[in-house]
């Protein structure tokens, strides 16, 4: 079988590198960093003008129309460099299903817009105390044609920055809704939260905020089908980010111990390192094998890719985890020197083991729908 990317495909991975491996420089992270900037606008602005922004985009809304493989490319490049994008929650957890569930006025109000980059709209998925983000507890309460929204979400990416926010709720009679609110309108307040990786995310907080009829995007199966897409694509976007990251952080402590010398000879001659970087590669490719499977089960039939992206998110948490922890093991102390780039990719490997389900949490899922499964057949 050929798994090859297409030549156009290629074209996207050769224009992603070269952006960000040009802006994407250690230098400038660190210089980001020390201004408490967690979001590069001038990148976000070079890779609009370039058309990848709207990669995932039907051109007739301003994008460039391909598939979701092909921004899966991006977000694998975006890990490879540790760009401060909020790609996933952007492109992945707000434009996708917009562009899939919501009505042709709608796609032509919003799309556009995150294109070009003149608008951005963020995805606010989760909530505290609530470990399931399919089922939102925000409230909807109704107040005449318009809802009242009271509730908070929290862990929110670049939400002082975006123009919309979308996010779930539930009305009175159960129903899930899918709601697109301003993050300056009334009743709506954010506080920064610290996440791993070190970037500032925000804390939602609803009081009564009042949601107009045009503002619901979707609602009762709609919405429910809104939100699987939608945690589904997220899950294997994170995979694709991991793929870049993890093969990052392999190729250079492959490099650094081809480098170091001890006893007279190169690190990585010894067999315990040598084998230690040989699990490294099986790992990633093991977890580049598992989201393709996942992407393509996707593009086939989203409704029923929920265990190929399970068993690849599981994958990507325990990647996550042991490349790092080899990579900083073969490094020896240099590995936590903050003048040095590895601790960046340690850190956003633990926040992507640890969000849309651990590894421990989603094995546990996975089993019992095999064994729900197994019940059923008998």
């Amino acid at each position: 079988m050929d798994f090859s990317y297409s030549e156009e495909q290629n074209d996207i991975r050769n224009l992603a590198q070269q952006i960000l491996g040009d802006q994407c420089t250690p230098e400038r992270l660190k210089r980001l960093e020390s201004e408490g900037r967690h979001f590069d606008k001038e990148l976000w602005q070079a890779l609009c003008s370039a058309g990848l922004i709207g990669i995932a985009i039907d051109e007739s809304l301003g994008g460039m129309g391909f598939d979701y493989e092909s921004l899966c490319i991006l977000l694998e490049e975006a890990g490879r460099t540790v760009a401060k994008l909020p790609l996933l929650p952007v492109l992945v957890g707000a434009a996708l299903p917009i562009q899939k569930f919501a009505t042709a006025d709608q796609q032509k109000v919003l799309l556009p817009g995150i294109a070009s980059g003149e608008k951005l709209i963020t995805w606010a998925r989760i909530e505290p105390d609530n470990e399931d983000p399919l089922s939102p507890a925000v409230q909807a309460s109704a107040d005449g044609d318009n809802f009242l929204l009271s509730g908070r979400k929290h862990c929110v990416p670049v939400a002082a920055e975006s123009d919309h926010i979308l996010l779930a709720a539930r009305d009175a009679a159960g129903e899930t809704l899918i709601a697109l609110i301003d993050p300056k309108q009334s009743g709506v307040s954010i506080r920064p939260q610290l996440v791993t990786s070190g970037e500032n995310y925000y804390e939602l907080s609803l009081d009564s905020v009042s949601l107009p009829p045009q503002s619901v995007l979707a609602r009762g199966s709609r919405a429910d089908e809104w939100l699987a897409f939608a945690e589904r694509h997220y899950q294997t976007g994170l995979c694709a980010m991991a793929i870049g990251l993890c093969d990052r952080m392999m190729r250079m402590t492959a490099s650094y111990t081809t480098e170091r010398e001890q006893f007279g000879r190169a690190v990585a001659t010894f067999q315990a390192v040598g084998h230690r970087m040989a699990d490294c590669f099986k790992d990633v490719e093991c977890l580049r094998l598992t989201t393709q499977q996942a992407i393509f089960q996707l593009g086939a039939d989203a409704g029923k890719a929920e265990e190929a992206v399970t068993v690849a998110k599981i994958w990507c948490g325990d990647v996550c985890h042991r490349v790092s922890q080899a990579a900083q093991h073969c490094h020896g102390g240099i590995g936590v020197d903050r003048d040095y780039p590895l601790f960046r990719y340690c850190l956003i490997a633990r926040q992507i083991e640890l969000t849309a389900g651990s590894s421990a949490a989603l094995l546990q899922s996975l089993g019992d729908n095999i064994a729900d499964a197994a019940k059923s057949a008998a």
